[in-house]
């Protein structure tokens, strides 16, 4: 050890790079958006609640604008409509940023993929997204455990200026819609509605 032994056991002295004190600072500071969209957001909040209490991992201070969030989570089903308002509103969120996609309908279109026409088929085709939480609806406990992969992406940052969190498998997707077999043409499509209304006519007594 030579000059450095036994200089700090009664000081207290603690010794890190500024680039680690930072990252600490941002992961244990992370400012989540108020932005539910459907049947997840109930989950959300209630990991916001009492019981669960998200403020334990420094993460409680909800806000109502994206200028003062730095994590996006998209709780649940996105519509084309509200597309371009998910993005408006990232891209108004300041650097380092990161988005959190809360359930199955967020993360791949959930039991809309096949004939939900209006239903954006995973929020990666509007943000880019950190991490996945499956389930649906998930419960506040897997939320919180997304929390804290985001929290080890915030710690491993190497650039101070720029966002390089931990390099994770991201699924490439093509942006179009994969319609089922049975409606994949117009006179297909037809066919299926008028078999459907058929069955659907209740029978005469």
């Amino acid at each position: 050890m030579g000059l450095l032994e036994g200089r700090f056991e009664k000081g207290g002295v603690v010794i890190t790079t500024l680039e680690q004190a930072i990252n600490w600072a941002r992961q244990a500071s992370v400012w989540p958006m108020t932005f539910g969209l459907a049947c997840c957001a109930i989950e959300m909040m209630a990991t916001g609640a009492s019981r669960y209490d998200i403020d334990r991992f420094g993460a409680g201070a909800f806000r109502a604008t994206p200028r003062q969030a730095d994590l996006m989570i998209v709780a649940g089903t996105v519509n084309f409509k509200m597309a371009s308002r998910v993005r408006r509103l990232y891209n108004q969120m300041p650097d380092p940023k990161f988005v959190i996609a809360m359930g199955a309908c967020t993360s791949g279109g959930g039991p809309y993929y096949k004939y939900g026409y209006n239903v954006v088929k995973g929020v990666d085709l509007i943000v880019p997204v950190d991490v996945y939480v499956a389930g649906c609806p998930p419960r506040p406990e897997a939320l919180l455990e997304g929390l804290m992969r985001v929290q080890d992406k915030i710690r491993a940052m190497h650039d101070l200026t720029k966002r390089q969190p931990l390099d994770y498998l991201v699924p490439t997707r093509s942006g179009y819609v994969q319609l089922p077999p049975e409606v994949e043409t117009l006179q297909k499509a037809n066919e299926y509605c008028r078999r459907r209304k058929e069955l659907s006519t209740p029978a005469k007594v």
